[in-house]
């Protein structure tokens, strides 16, 4: 337990660094803005001027954040959010601003893509990178609604407001940014806030038992059986959100490791789902 929390802290240690480099090395020098908390606070330091930096706005953001997911998502969840967003605002402050290439779509690209890397390693870690994961773990459990409209909102926010300052070109080449971030975090994570697991599996009920100890979710079970070894097992449904899916992958290699399991993304919910 002890080992897998250490790999987990240097985890998002790791993200943190790749998301300052992704910053310092490509978008800050390009006028390039990242999306959610970490382009809201690059934005913000433009807009002064220079004279607060990137990073110590980031932290600053972050902490009436870090008090709203402290009270209302959990305490693990918030410490680890704290970690990466505290070791980013660091390491922005401690790696140079420089240019790498005098090519704006070069830094659009490879900017989008390591940072995406460093975020998607931190949520695959069960961990997050704190701002807009914090707000939308809050906004799911207050309304059973697809958080995406807010992230679209907070995003158009920044492309908008950068073209107005800046021109449209950079606006546009954020949004090249946007997208190559989105889509190397669907490759190594997933985006959807809720998923719907399907294990198949011969050790159903220590399987049960685990998963209600420490997820604490709704199991629905469908008896199945093999078509070619007609070996009777039994199939195991259950929503959980995508900050859990790192616990339950670690649930189902201690108790079955040849289980056959199933992700899928769940567009909504109807009826109870707990939000605690």
């Amino acid at each position: 337990m002890i080992w897998i929390e250490t790999k987990k802290i240097l985890v998002v240690l790791v993200g943190a660094l790749l998301g300052a480099i992704s910053m310092n090395f490509f978008l800050i020098p390009a006028n390039i803005y990242a999306s959610g908390f970490t382009g809201v606070a690059q934005l913000l330091s433009s807009v002064l001027g220079g004279h607060i930096s990137t990073g110590i706005l980031l932290f600053l953001l972050n902490i009436p954040v870090t008090i709203l997911g402290w009270r209302k998502v959990g305490k693990t969840f918030t410490l680890y959010s704290f970690i990466s967003v505290f070791s980013m605002s660091f390491f922005l402050e401690v790696i140079p601003v420089k240019h790498f290439s005098q090519d704006i779509l070069l830094n659009a690209v490879f900017g989008g893509v390591i940072a995406a890397v460093g975020v998607g390693m931190t949520l695959k870690w069960g961990a997050s990178t704190g701002g807009m994961d914090i707000i939308a773990m809050v906004l799911s459990r207050m309304k059973d609604k697809p958080i995406g409209t807010y992230f679209f909102t907070l995003n158009s926010i920044i492309i908008i407001t950068a073209g107005a300052l800046y021109g449209w070109e950079k606006a546009l080449y954020t949004i090249v940014t946007l997208y190559a971030s989105t889509r190397v975090i669907d490759a190594i994570h997933t985006r959807h806030v809720k998923v719907t697991a399907m294990i198949i599996t011969k050790k159903s009920e220590e399987m049960k038992k685990m998963i209600h100890e420490r997820l604490v979710r709704g199991i629905t079970t469908v008896p199945a059986k093999g078509a070619f070894s007609n070996e009777s097992k039994e199939m195991m449904i259950i929503v959980i959100t995508r900050y859990e899916l790192f616990e339950l992958e670690r649930i189902i290699k201690e108790v079955d490791p040849q289980a056959f399991t199933n992700i899928v993304q769940t567009v909504g919910i109807f009826g109870f789902f707990r939000k605690d």
